[in-house]
């Protein structure tokens, strides 16, 4: 008989812990989002930031899969951590092709995303076969959806321009919409989300650990940056601004919502169905939040003074809206209501909007890291306990 490979299920805590393996498997995505993130700088339009949010949807979508997979197999078995090394060859691959994904190498980086989607389940349908009926009849499902994206994706790499954005977007569509379809497929059905048995503290590790990554990198970049620039008032005052606002957004997801996540889906009488939207969903405007938020510092740290351009500003004030907005949207999945101090830090970034081309870029991003001060330190006065 086949190993098994799965994760032990006696919700001790070392059933929950993330394995270094995972830990090391997550390397290469640091690597990734430095990549998304010079990326958007280097092509700061309305075009370059289309592709992109592409880009990050499609890597995004590899380790999301891969935090699902881990949250089910056992990491400590060779056969899985030989999984995660063949995988992290392939993100690799993909990290480093993120630069020309829509110019010379969108076919290398179309074959290392479709190595990943398509052997990860081939990987779990072995894994599964016998210990997990229910579970191997979902990853034949995610097999063919996968299978059956893969042309979009091929014909996109080989096609130029206008038609390889408009292939992809339809792919990327194609792909996010199989876990609101339960990965429906005539003949198979369609998965409830209630045979997706998720360890819930491990699969909010896995994710809290991704935002870890996205402002570590967003600390080294701005950290970079500063090094190479003269150290003066308004440069000075860039860095303050970019430190303490990445500090704020650490206090924004960490300080309530990761914990209280965690308990949440552990103790969900639905815990599928939670992690779907929670996790696999709403977690994507938080990381995408920081990485244009430390595009936005570093253009400030290179130009603190002076005229600031309209996607300068998009990116100084988009950065922490789009933080804000997913945090306020993964809190709601844990709570009856939508976080007042969240959607006040909106409308007050909202309200700089129209100024933001007034003021120098510095000035500008010390007004958004106020606000974003301002939500974490309204958030954690209003959870207090008395006495």
């Amino acid at each position: 008989m086949a190993p098994n490979l799965l994760r032990g299920r006696t919700h001790a805590p070392e059933d929950a812990r993330v394995g270094y393996v995972e830990l090391f498997f997550d390397l290469v995505f640091v690597f990734a989002v430095t990549q998304l993130s010079h990326g958007l700088l280097a092509h700061l339009t309305l075009l370059g930031l289309l592709q992109t949010f592409m880009l990050l949807l499609a890597t995004w979508w590899v380790w999301i899969y891969t935090a699902w997979v881990t949250n089910w197999l056992d990491v400590e078995r060779m056969a899985v951590r030989v999984l995660l090394f063949a995988l992290m060859g392939a993100g690799l691959l993909m990290s480093l092709s993120i630069p020309q994904a829509f110019d010379l190498r969108g076919g290398v980086f179309v074959a290392a995303f479709l190595a990943i989607q398509i052997g990860r389940p081939i990987f779990m349908l072995c894994a599964l076969r016998r210990h997990s009926p229910d579970n191997h009849r979902n990853f034949q499902r995610i097999l063919i959806w996968a299978i059956a994206s893969a042309p979009l994706w091929i014909a996109g790499a080989l096609a130029e321009g206008d038609s390889r954005l408009m292939l992809w977007i339809t792919a990327l569509a194609f792909d996010y919409a199989g876990p609101v379809l339960q990965f429906h497929v005539p003949a198979l059905g369609r998965t409830s989300t209630e045979t997706w048995n998720v360890e819930g503290h491990h699969l909010a590790e896995r994710c809290g650990l991704f935002v870890i990554i996205a402002l570590g990198e967003s600390i080294l970049i701005t950290g970079a940056t500063f090094a190479d620039v003269p150290w003066n008032g308004g440069e000075l005052a860039g860095f303050a601004s970019a430190f303490i606002g990445t500090i704020a957004m650490w206090w924004i997801y960490f300080n309530i919502g990761a914990v209280r996540g965690s308990d949440r889906l552990s103790h969900h009488a639905d815990p599928g169905r939670m992690a779907r939207l929670a996790y696999t969903y709403l977690h994507l405007p938080i990381v995408a939040g920081i990485i244009v938020t430390a595009a936005g510092d570093e253009l400030v740290l290179a130009h603190p003074k002076g005229h600031t351009e309209p996607m300068v500003a998009a990116a100084i004030l988009g950065g922490p809206a789009l933080y804000l907005l997913g945090n306020m949207a993964f809190k709601r999945t844990t709570a009856v209501h939508f976080p007042l101090s969240h959607m006040v830090g909106l409308a007050l970034l909202a309200a700089l909007a129209p100024f933001a081309t007034h003021a120098e870029p510095v000035m500008l991003s010390v007004a958004s890291t106020g606000i974003m001060l301002l939500v974490a330190a309204w958030e954690t006065w209003s959870f207090r306990r008395p006495g």
